[in-house]
This record gives C-alpha cells, sequence and structure tokens, in this order.
C-alpha cells in the first residue's frame, strides 16, 4: 500500500478545475481508449473496492496505482480536460496532441463534452457588500491570520479573539454558505482579519468575504488553482505608510501578495521553475518576511515510468520580502542532481530528488529559526533530509540542524518493491511516510518542545534546544502511505490528534497525548460514518484538529465536523456537511468529505472548507460558516 493517490486525485479532478476552461474541437480523431491505455493505465487500473474502504493492492508491480477509472467517471469530462492542460497533471498532458487530451478526457469521464457551463461572474465572486466598511487593523479583534493561527502553528483559539468556548457548541447554526464556482473541492481553509475572511479555491480566485454575512469585497484571479490556505501580514505602502497584505500561492509555483483591502496585485513571484513545482503548503508572515514551501509529487507521480528522466525535483522553502517581493533566500531540502546511470531504453536517471514541503513554515522567533517538515525522496540516493524536521536561520536560510525521522524512503509511483535493474525506481521502495503537518511549538513548563504527526501513524516530541533530539514518540494509527496527517491542536499541556490510517481496516479516532511524557490522556475510537456505503466513504481523521477552550475540532472524510470534551474525549457535538445548501452567491452548493488544513475559529464563528473529491473522499464546493443564535 504505497501509493499517493490523496494529491494524484487532486491533479486530476481538483487542480483549477473549470468545466468550461476549454472546449471540445468539432473532430477528435485520436482513440480515447488507446490513449488511456498507452499514458494512464499504468497508474489508473488496478484498484479494488473492498467495502467503503479503498484499498490498494500492494503485490509486486501493483505499487504505482493512482485514482481507478469508475471514481474518474464521477468528474465531467471538462474537469479532466483542464487538469491535464493547466492542473497538476499536465506534465502528462503535455506529451499528448489537443485532440487525445479531449479523447482520454471524454474515455475517462465515460461520457462525451457538453456545452459549456456558463457561470454569471456576479456569482461566481458573491454579493457585493453594501457596508462601505473599511478593513479594520488585522492586529486588534478578532482573527486567525495563518493556517496554524499564528508562527508556532499551535491552532488554538483562545476565547478572546474566538469568541467560542465548548458549552457554546450545541448553540452553533449555519450562518451562511459560499460556493465555489466550477470545482469538485473546497480544501483551503480561509484567514480571517479585520471583519473579512480571506479564501481562495482551485479554480483560482481569493475571495475577501464579510465575516458575518458572506458578502463580498473583491475578487482576484491567480494564474492557476490554489491550494494554499491565505496568510495576512504587513507591508509597506508607496506613502511609507503600514498596509495590509494577503500572501498566498498557486499550482504553478506562483507567490501572490495582494492588498487586503482592495484586492490588488502587490507583487508575485516564480518560486521555483521545475515542470513539478506545485505550492500546497501555507505561507508564513513574520517581521517583514514571508516564507513559501514547495512541493513536487507531479514528478514523485511520473517517476517510476521508464520514458521518464527521473528524477530533478527538489524540496525547498523561500523567504521574499512581504513588500517587494524580492527573494531574500532559498533553501532546497536535498543535494544537487547528478546523473546516476541510463535505464533499458537509454534514458537518463537522475537523483538525489524529492524531500518536498507539505505544509506551513513554523517560525522560532525566540531561537531565530524556521523550521520545515519534508516529505520522502524520489530518488536515490537517500538523503539526511527526507521525512526530516529541519531547523533554518531566519536571515540567511542557513541549515542549523536536521532531525531525520525516517531514513531510506525513496518512494515513486509505478516502480515495484524492489527495483530489479529498474534504474528508474529507487533500490529499495519505501513506505511514502511524509511528514504533512508542520511542526507546532508547544510549552510545557518553563521549557519548549516541537511536535508533529508522521503518515507513519508516530507522533513525535522534539527538543530544539538539542539539535532536535526526539524525547518521545506516540503512536496514533498503524500508518498509511495514502492520506495525510495534516496537523494537531495543542491546548493547556495536551496535543490533540486526528487518526488517518486511510488504507487500513480502521481509519479514524481522535487521541489527547500529554505533553510532558508523550503518554496517553484519552482516545476516541473512530466514529460511525455518516456516508453510509457511499463512494468514497471513510471515517479518516487525518485532517488538522482545532482547539478551543474545553473543545477540540475535528473534519473527517465522511463529511462529519465533530468536537471532543478535551478534558475526557465525550462527543459534543457533530454537524453533516454533506449536503446541498443555498449559497450567499447563488452557486450551486453541496458539501462532502473533510481533509487537510481544519477548521476556522474566530469572533464567534466556525469556518469549515467542505469537499475533498476524488479517491480519498466525497467532493464538494463550499465553505460553511456557523455561528450562534
Amino acid at each position: 500500500m504505497r501509493t499517493r493517490i490523496l494529491l494524484a486525485v487532486t491533479g486530476l479532478v481538483a487542480a483549477g478545475i473549470a468545466w468550461g476552461a476549454d472546449t471540445a474541437p468539432a473532430a477528435r480523431p485520436a482513440d480515447g481508449e488507446a490513449v488511456f491505455r498507452r499514458v494512464c493505465a499504468n497508474c489508473h487500473l488496478g484498484i479494488t473496492q473492498m467495502g467503503a474502504a479503498a484499498t490498494v493492492d500492494s503485490g509486486p508491480g501493483l505499487a504505482a496505482h493512482a485514482v481507478p477509472r469508475e471514481f474518474l467517471r464521477q468528474y465531467p469530462p471538462e474537469a479532466i480536460l483542464n487538469a491535464l492542460t493547466n492542473g497538476k497533471m499536465q506534465a502528462q498532458g503535455a506529451t499528448l496532441t489537443p485532440e487525445e487530451r479531449h479523447a482520454v478526457a471524454e474515455f475517462a469521464a465515460n461520457r462525451p463534452f457538453g456545452a459549456a457551463k456558463a457561470i454569471d461572474p456576479a456569482l461566481e465572486a458573491g454579493k457585493a457588500c453594501s457596508d462601505g466598511l473599511a478593513m479594520r487593523d488585522p492586529a486588534t479583534g478578532p482573527g486567525w491570520l495563518s493556517w496554524g493561527n499564528g508562527i508556532t502553528n499551535d491552532r488554538y483559539q483562545g476565547q478572546a479573539r474566538g469568541g467560542l468556548t465548548a458549552a457554546d457548541l450545541p448553540r452553533l447554526k449555519v450562518k451562511w454558505v459560499f460556493g465555489y464556482a466550477n470545482v469538485s473541492s473546497a480544501r483551503v481553509a480561509p484567514a480571517v482579519a479585520g471583519g473579512r475572511v480571506f479564501v481562495a479555491s482551485e479554480n483560482g480566485q481569493v475571495h475577501a468575504l464579510n465575516a458575518k454575512s458572506g458578502c463580498s469585497y473583491w475578487t482576484f484571479k491567480a494564474g492557476a488553482g490554489i491550494a494554499t490556505s491565505p496568510a495576512v501580514g504587513d507591508y509597506t505602502q508607496p506613502d511609507g505608510k503600514k498596509g495590509h497584505a494577503v500572501f498566498f500561492g498557486d499550482r504553478r509555483s506562483t507567490a501572490y501578495a495582494v492588498d487586503a483591502e482592495n484586492g490588488k496585485l502587490l507583487w508575485q513571484a516564480k518560486v521555483d521553475t521545475h515542470p513539478s513545482a506545485s505550492l500546497t503548503g501555507s505561507p508564513t508572515y513574520y517581521d517583514g518576511r514571508v516564507f513559501v514551501p514547495v512541493q513536487g509529487i507531479g514528478e514523485e507521480s511520473t517517476g517510476g515510468h521508464a520514458g521518464y528522466s527521473c528524477c530533478t525535483f527538489r524540496g525547498s522553502v523561500s523567504a521574499f520580502d512581504t513588500t517587494t517581493g524580492k527573494l531574500l533566500w532559498k533553501t532546497y531540502t536535498v543535494g544537487e542532481n547528478h546523473p546516476r546511470g541510463k535505464n533499458k531504453e537509454g534514458v537518463q536517471m537522475y537523483g538525489p530528488a524529492g524531500g518536498g514541503i507539505w505544509s506551513a513554515p513554523t517560525v522560532d522567533a525566540k531561537r531565530g529559526l524556521v523550521y520545515v517538515a519534508t516529505g520522502n525522496g524520489y530518488a536515490d540516493p537517500p538523503q539526511p533530509t527526507t521525512d526530516a524536521v529541519i531547523a533554518l536561520d531566519i536571515k540567511t536560510g542557513a541549515v542549523k540542524w536536521v532531525r531525520q525521522a525516517l531514513a531510506g524512503d525513496q518512494w515513486a509511483m509505478g516502480c515495484d518493491q524492489h527495483a530489479n535493474g529498474n534504474a528508474a525506481c529507487p533500490d529499495t521502495l519505501g513506505p511514502d511516510y511524509d511528514f504533512s503537518a508542520p511542526p507546532a511549538i508547544a510549552k510545557v513548563g518553563t521549557r519548549e518542545v516541537l511536535v508533529l504527526p508522521q503518515k507513519s501513524g508516530l507522533v513525535y516530541a522534539l527538543d530544539p534546544d538539542d539539535q532536535g533530539r526526539i524525547l518521545w514518540q506516540y503512536r496514533i494509527g498503524k500508518g498509511s502511505g495514502l492520506g495525510g496527517q495534516w496537523g494537531g491542536a495543542i491546548e493547556n499541556g495536551q496535543a490533540y490528534f486526528g487518526t488517518g490510517d486511510f488504507l487500513t481496516p480502521t481509519p479514524g479516532g481522535v487521541h489527547a497525548v500529554k505533553l510532558s511524557d508523550g503518554s496517553r490522556a484519552w482516545h476516541m475510537p473512530p466514529p460511525q460514518p455518516i456516508c453510509g456505503e457511499r463512494l468514497g466513504c471513510s471515517v479518516s481523521q487525518g485532517g488538522a484538529l482545532t482547539a478551543i477552550p474545553g473543545a477540540v475540532l475535528s473534519g473527517a472524510l465522511d463529511g462529519g465536523l465533530r468536537a471532543y470534551a478535551t478534558k475526557d474525549g465525550t462527543l459534543l457535538w457533530t454537524f453533516d456537511t454533506t449536503q446541498e445548501f443555498k449559497t450567499v452567491n447563488g452557486i450551486a452548493g453541496h458539501g462532502g468529505g473533510i481533509d487537510g488544513p481544519g477548521p476556522v475559529v474566530a469572533g464567534g464563528m466556525i469556518y469549515v472548507g467542505s469537499g475533498v473529491g476524488g479517491f480519498t473522499g466525497q467532493s464538494g464546493n463550499v465553505l460553511i460558516a456557523f455561528g450562534l443564535d
């Protein structure tokens, strides 16, 4: 079970999907089935369904599969075509003619192209706000300014800024819902600042909405789909006054800064030029700098194919000046590529490669460091910086220390357990146990620790004052190569983690761990799924958690948003997001699975995106805003 369907799926059905992005030509002489078998079948055939959970045969030759064709049939051909042309599958699409892309999209979707769905731009942007209110200073009042609610990524929101405690949860009601046009995924969490909600989607749009009503102040269109949660920070205006900016990145590895008041572009920068480079980890703002991580699953998903010159992508993090967009430094997570022999077809192979960064960087202002957590390698030779936490100098990007949790985890789609002379593959295939969560800085008495979960099913606590020495480990699951462990939450001496374990018979569940020694405080088993036997139904709870006073919030792939008591794990509140909603902008909206960044709490409201799409969950396209009666 060594596959990475989670974002291979995102590449096909959630990377900048737009139903009418490209219309079919009058004639398509290409044979879609033949193209599928030549280019796609190696990855998209061979997965079987066992009950409600999807599993992958891990036997020889079957470790390279991605989204099964029966799942692709859930999506229109326009979505698949757009992914091949503009999204995460553009590397594969680049090898095809336009006619072949159209033909294979129709074959995979099992239906022909229809008329382009025209979306009224006014609906797409949302109802314009008429209040005329200027944005308030983000430093005052309620807010959630970044992925982890601050530079430490602890995902805790106190009552003063959050406006909610455990006692308030039973009174929550849906206040408004915003629909994203022409997408099948709503994985991006918002930032909340100055009375506004800033949220982006896979259609490449960023919206500034009123936090209480959902009306729209402005919409910005990026060059590609957006998978990073926005961050809000300061910049210096031309007149020398302080301004406020929204920072985010797209799937073509371009970072943006737009004015938070009016949505005007301040700057944009190409973070990485590798064809497979993409921004999924959210940017982190601190003291005039924004730190942007890069991942490269597009290469990992093609590395094992004989005709590909595997592999050259290297994970990295870059620091930009927030006012000018000037690159201050860039640090790669693995060494430079070198030729490592040719395969039997004579294609030159390269390595090392990999070490992508999936999560938001963590800033340690006290020690002057930036922490990033890395993913697996794609090609030999193994590197000491994959599946690791790396500490970087905040001013220069110099590596100060590295703590690797799992050595030798080299993985590429299309490879067997042992290379057996296939130079395109690692000698020994690893388990694909990335770090997809950032290290959270947590206080334990008078000292601090770094805490983060791994796809292996282990949680680690590291000592930031001793080169990241591992202080303790705690097991939250059996481990799964599919599905992320996107982050925990910290509150009052305890850390909370959901269990992903997507490829196991028992996904889901929530753990509370004592930060002092890594012992268990409590554990709640997987809940009953609210999606029944629907295709893609799972109670995997690998998404990031959010803590408020007395409760911890967890979304699941079954579409359930649940709240547990931090004292003993008692289930306090559940809401089923897998339903149709009337949206404030008139877009047809429905919820689905919940995964990724987790709920956001600010000003007496909870905001959660519902819809994962693809193999690991049910599709959806809404941002749901809850508030009190």
